[in-house]
């Protein structure tokens, strides 16, 4: 049996949910799969169709994470667990060593949530939560360099898994046609409304390409801090008519924008304490045979191979992003990226990726 405890789950929406429902169904090709994940409205009708056994925990926030602790020391104490999986370090901090020691204990770290000086109490919080885990999971080369500057020791890098693709209904297609019409080129960002995902900046380089691609659509999907922000930027460069922002979709109205768009841009940046470690919507994109524009300052280079499978570029130039949808665009140079972009996403399947955790066991 494994044991998983996260602070991400479904049904609530996002990338690290994603990744932590992929782990935790991949595992179950190899034994039963104990989840302990936060409450959720939805929760009730999720669980019952999963074939996770989860358990829900609520309650206050501050008193959730002790409770939820005690529920995993008792679990671990009273079954044989074979391995448990942590999403966060806050979620192995109130685990006792010797608990953990009954199984192979690994938590992930992701870039962000660590990024704390040296010395600093958050810091040394860090590192004795993480001290515990036999393993310390990278989602990128880039976070494990970053994690042992930062003093965490045996990190192992294990890029996420994609749960991707999946079949889109005609339904989602009728509704990616109408938002679409007949565009080209046809371009997507599917991110929180941050910042650190430039799309400040990617909203000027479509204002810059429309004299070249009058024809050009640009769909960003996703909710955030940046929405009134982009909202009030899209009517002062007079981009109704070009720029698609929506905030709520369904997964099927999601993957059927990908699915006819030309290329997702998401040329991240630094802000702040907040870097991308890894991306795993890039490689979403790619197994839609999409290629990406990614920024250059974290993981992204884990998921976007440039001049193969899309291109790395300084998020922070608009001659930079310019200048490099050119070429992804110049002779429908996309296509061929695209299509080397499908063939690398299938090194993501979360067949092939649970098994380095499995060898690790």
């Amino acid at each position: 049996m494994f044991l998983v405890s996260t602070r991400n789950f479904p049904p609530e929406l996002g990338g690290m949910q994603n990744l932590m429902e992929g782990l935790s169904n991949a595992l179950l090709n190899h034994g039963p799969v104990k989840v302990f994940a936060e409450a959720h409205d939805e929760a009730e009708n999720y669980d019952k169709n999963s074939n996770l056994k989860i358990a829900r925990v609520s309650g206050f926030k501050i008193f959730r994470k002790y409770r939820k602790a005690n529920l995993v020391k008792e679990f671990l104490e009273l079954n044989e667990v074979r391995a448990s999986f942590f999403d966060h370090w806050k979620s192995i901090e109130n685990i006792e060593k010797n608990v953990l020691e009954k199984t192979k204990s690994f938590c992930l770290i992701h870039s962000k949530e660590i990024n704390h000086p040296i010395g600093s109490s958050l810091n040394k919080r860090v590192l004795n939560a993480l001290a515990k885990a036999n393993y310390v999971i990278a989602n990128s080369k880039f976070t494990k360099e970053f994690a042992m500057k930062l003093g965490i020791k045996n990190v192992v890098v294990i890029n996420p898994g994609c749960n991707y693709p999946i079949e889109v209904n005609d339904e989602a297609r009728r509704f990616a046609k109408n938002i679409y019409g007949e565009a080209k080129p046809k371009l997507i960002t599917i991110s929180r409304l941050d910042i650190r995902k430039s799309h400040q900046n990617i909203l000027m380089t479509v204002k810059n390409l429309l004299p070249k691609f009058p024809s050009l659509k640009y769909v960003s999907i996703g909710d955030g801090d940046e929405k009134k922000n982009l909202i009030k930027l899209r009517k002062e460069l007079n981009l109704e008519n070009s720029v698609e922002l929506i905030f709520k979709s369904t997964e099927q109205e999601k993957v059927a924008l990908l699915e006819q768009t030309d290329i997702f841009v998401m040329p991240s940046v630094v802000y702040k304490k907040s870097v991308e470690g890894f991306g795993i919507t890039y490689i979403e994109a790619a197994s839609y045979g999409k290629p990406s524009i990614g920024g250059i300052y974290g993981g992204e280079g884990d998921a976007i191979k440039s001049g193969k499978t899309g291109y790395l570029c300084n998020g922070n130039d608009l001659n930079a992003i310019y200048n490099t949808l050119l070429k992804i665009l110049s002779n429908d140079h996309y296509r061929e990226l695209g299509a080397n972009a499908l063939v690398f996403s299938k090194n993501f399947n979360w067949e092939k990726i649970i098994k380095k955790y499995i060898e690790l066991i």
